[in-house]
């Protein structure tokens, strides 16, 4: 229970960030707390709810938002989530493990190639 606490304040921290703690928190809760990968992102998704309003307000007060960007990604995020949402739950969970692994590996390659030092440059609105 308490390193479960610890993970949850570790991961909130990162959230805030911006560095991804909802992707280590999917890590944990499947691979060391047991939870069926459809139920973690069920998990991860309220956590996501709780973290994000921290992380955007820090965003959009460092002008690190495109306003233009959010209103076409929300429009398409939207419907295509739900669609995502509905076929998740008919695909065999060792499936989606994979694919979020792969998703993960993908992620963490890509990181470790960009360039270290480089700061955003804030885009203003």
């Amino acid at each position: 229970m308490f390193f479960a606490l610890v993970v949850g304040l570790v991961t909130g921290i990162l959230s805030g960030f911006g560095v991804g703690g909802g992707s280590l928190l999917m890590l944990y809760l499947t691979m060391f707390a047991g939870v069926q990968q459809f139920a973690a992102g069920g998990i991860n998704l309220l956590y996501f709810i709780v973290c994000a309003p921290a992380a955007l307000y820090s965003h959009i007060k460092n002008k690190l938002v495109d306003k233009q960007a959010v209103l076409w990604c929300t429009l398409a995020g939207l419907p295509v989530s739900a669609a995502a949402a509905l076929l998740a739950a008919r695909i065999d969970v060792s499936l989606l493990r994979r694919g979020f692994g792969l998703l993960l590996l993908y992620i963490g390659v890509r990181e470790l190639r960009a360039g270290k030092g480089k700061k955003p440059v804030p885009k203003t609105a």
